[in-house]
């Protein structure tokens, strides 16, 4: 149950977070940011919100599959979206190279959460 609860608190934090900075995006950085700031923005925040329904998706599986599902989405968010956030703010360049490794996060968060969903089916 322990864990059940931190990830339906992580899920809500990660979807709260969305709409914070969806919100801060679209209002307080809309005069801003250049055209490819707003679209790194932008990016940023629909990775965000996907991956934290799939957070939440994640929290309702069982088993290891399921909270190691949860940790990639989680890592995932960080690290992609923080690294495009960070960009479009000004961060230097090589913040880029993090970016894909957000990516691969969020695959292998995918791969693993349709594991622990097939063994909760099974």
């Amino acid at each position: 149950m322990r864990q059940t609860v931190s990830s339906a608190w992580l899920t809500g934090l990660a979807g709260a977070s969305a709409v914070i900075l969806g919100a801060f995006g679209a209002h307080a950085l809309r005069d801003t940011l250049d055209a490819r700031g707003i679209e790194l923005w932008h990016t940023a925040v629909q990775y965000h919100f996907w991956h934290a329904l799939a957070l939440g998706v994640a929290t309702f599986a069982t088993g290891r599959s399921a909270r190691w599902a949860g940790i990639l989405f989680a890592v995932g968010i960080v690290l992609f979206s923080g690294s495009l956030y960070a960009l479009a703010l000004g961060a230097p360049r090589w913040c880029g190279a993090i970016t894909p490794l957000g990516g691969v996060a969020f695959i292998a968060g995918w791969v693993v959460l349709g594991l622990a969903l097939r063994k909760s089916d099974a």
